[in-house]
Order: structure tokens, then C-alpha cells, then sequence
């Protein structure tokens, strides 16, 4: 049986022993790996960024000057299969402080070994290019290692014997001297060429006054012409300006105009569709009512007439018959009196009609 072992990005996971009793070694980047109780043995290694100060006390310099310097190195185990598998050999158990310790050494090994090669004026000025050449020299022995130096930088260099300071003043001085020179020789230099710009400036100055007379006076004609030009076509403009908006104006008002007819049109029609709608309205309220009633009343008017007349002709039937009624009777009357007095004689008086 076995268990599974993962590991982070950091570390690399050393399994070695496997179950057909091979010595064969796995390494595992970020992973994870298999191992078998009491046979696999499991080791790890750091991957992280180290850290590291190499100092070197008193080195004699090639001029003999003993000076002390101290730098700082960022290293790491390198990944690559064949190289983790060197640094694995070299420092599989140590800890941290332990691989440091050893790569330190080497690194100071060779920055003394350097030291005595160069000048202190080399190493004083120019520390970039001193700490690159220990970064080559020591590459190659740390990279058999398998380890990987990402940087190295020099951090301070200075002497008990004022060495430096020294140096650092006679070259302040030589400086401050080539100064002086070269304020002087600029000094000089900048007399010489000032009068001679200022001559430049003087004759500079006539050709310019001159084109800039000639240049003014070209533009005063310039600008008269264009002056004259612009009038011209302003003028040319606001007559255009003033046809055009009389045209315009001309073209609204005939257009103002006809809009008028049209509304009047309209307004003809609508009064014309009104006067018939009202006619209508007045012919289904008011004539044919009215109509209606003169009719009825002329029906009445003839009816009362009719009813007059035919009362009249009643009432004159009416006298005529009484009148032929009482003509028959006044003729019975008188038959029957001359009858009477035909039979009565003389002896009786005739009284008249009416009597």
C-alpha cells in the first residue's frame, strides 16, 4: 500500500525506491507523486529565492590596498531535470541555512579571488561592470551545484586607511580643476563668440529690417489691393444679398398670397357646406313646420269656411222653409177663412192675415 504526496510550486518532491526494488528517483515540480509504505523514501527540496550577503574583510587589491567589500546575491535551485537532479545530490537533507552556507562560501571565494585582479579606482568606479564579472566567474562553479544565480549586486566597498576618501578627493579636486579650466577656456571661448554673434546679430539685424521693410511695404499694398478686392465683392455680396432677399421676399409673399386663396377656398367651401347645412337644418325645422302648420291652418280656415257656409246655407234652408212653411200656412189660413166666409157669408168679418 502507499499514500499520495502532493507539493506546492516552491518545493520539489524527492521519491526514490519503488516496489521492483529499482534506485531510480523521481522528481516532482508542483505535483504530486506516489509512494509505497517502508520502501519509497520521500525528501524535499526548496525552490524558493535565497538570499545571500557575501563579505570579504581586507583583500588586498592588486595595488596592495586593502579594502573591504560586501554584495548581495539572489540564488535559487534551478528545475531543469539534470540540474535538480545535481542539486539534489549535492544538498538532498540540508536545510536551508545549510545550502546558503555553501553557496556563500563560493561566492566569496570568488569575489576575493577578483578583488586581487583589479584596481580599487576599477572596483571604486565602476561597480556595475565588477559586480557582472563576479556573476560570470561564479556562475559556472554554483550552476554545477545546481544553482542558479539570478543576481548579484556590490553593496559597499570601503578601506580603514581613508584610501577611498582619498582617492574620492584628489578626483574631486581633479574634477573641480578641469572645471575651473573649462569655465575658464568656455569663459574665453563665449567672449569670442559673443562678439562675433553680435556682429552676426548687427548684420542679421539689417537684412531682417530691411526684409521687413520691403515685407511691410508689400503687405501695406497687398492689403490695400485686398482691401479694395474685399469692398469690391462685399459690395458685389450685399447687392447680391439684397436681390436675392427681395426675391425671396417676393417668392414668400406670392406663396403668403396664395395660401390665402387656398384658406379662402376653403373657408368659401366650409361657408358654402355651412349655408346648405343650415338651409336643410332650417327646411327640417322651420319651412317645412312651418308649412305644415300654414296647411293645417288653411284646412281650418277652410274647413271653418265650409263649416260657415254650409251653417249658412242651413240656416237660409232653414228660413226658406219656415218661410215656405209659414206661406202654407197663411195660404191654409186664407183657403180655409175664404171658405169660411164662403159658407159664413157676409155676416162674418175677414180679420187680414195676421189679425
Amino acid at each position: 500500500m502507499g499514500n499520495c504526496l502532493t507539493v506546492g510550486p516552491n518545493e520539489a518532491l524527492v521519491v526514490s525506491g519503488t516496489c521492483c526494488g529499482a534506485d531510480d528517483k523521481t522528481y516532482v515540480v508542483g505535483g504530486w507523486a506516489w509512494a509505497w509504505w517502508l520502501i519509497s523514501d520521500t525528501q524535499r527540496i526548496t525552490l524558493e529565492i535565497m538570499t545571500l550577503q557575501p563579505r570579504c574583510e581586507d583583500v588586498e587589491t592588486a595595488e596592495g590596498v586593502a579594502i573591504t567589500v560586501t554584495g548581495v546575491a539572489q540564488v535559487k535551485v534551478m528545475t531543469e531535470p539534470d540540474l535538480l537532479a545535481v542539486a539534489s545530490e549535492q544538498f538532498l537533507g540540508k536545510s536551508v541555512m545549510e545550502i546558503k552556507a555553501v553557496v556563500l562560501q563560493t561566492l566569496e571565494g570568488h569575489l576575493r579571488s577578483i578583488l586581487g585582479t583589479l584596481t580599487v579606482e576599477q572596483i571604486y568606479q565602476d561597480r556595475d561592470q565588477f559586480a557582472k564579472l563576479v556573476r560570470e566567474v561564479a556562475a559556472p562553479d554554483v550552476g554545477r551545484m545546481g544553482i542558479e544565480i539570478l543576481s548579484f549586486s556590490i553593496k559597499d566597498v570601503y578601506d580603514k586607511l581613508d584610501y577611498l576618501s582619498s582617492l574620492g578627493k584628489t578626483q574631486t579636486a581633479a574634477v573641480q580643476r578641469d572645471a575651473d579650466i573649462g569655465v575658464a577656456e568656455a569663459e574665453r571661448d563665449a567672449g569670442i563668440r559673443e562678439a562675433e554673434c553680435k556682429k552676426e546679430m548687427m548684420d542679421v539685424k539689417f537684412l531682417a529690417d530691411t526684409k521687413m521693410a520691403d515685407s511691410k511695404r508689400e503687405l501695406e499694398l497687398q492689403k490695400a489691393a485686398f482691401n479694395q478686392e474685399v469692398n469690391t465683392k462685399k459690395a458685389e455680396a450685399q447687392l447680391a444679398y439684397e436681390l436675392q432677399a427681395a426675391k425671396e421676399q417676393q417668392k414668400i409673399r406670392l406663396e403668403e398670397i396664395e395660401i390665402q386663396v387656398v384658406q379662402r377656398k376653403k373657408e368659401i367651401t366650409i361657408e358654402e357646406k355651412e349655408i346648405n347645412r343650415t338651409e336643410k337644418e332650417l327646411i327640417a325645422t322651420v319651412k317645412r313646420p312651418a308649412e305644415a302648420e300654414a296647411y293645417k291652418m288653411q284646412q281650418l280656415a277652410e274647413g271653418q269656411k265650409m263649416k260657415t257656409v254650409l251653417i249658412a246655407q242651413a240656416e237660409a234652408e232653414k228660413i226658406k222653409k219656415i218661410g215656405e212653411a209659414e206661406a202654407c200656412s197663411i195660404e191654409a189660413v186664407g183657403k180655409a177663412e175664404s171658405m169660411l166666409y164662403h159658407r159664413l157669408g157676409p155676416k162674418v168679418r175677414h180679420p187680414g192675415p195676421g189679425k
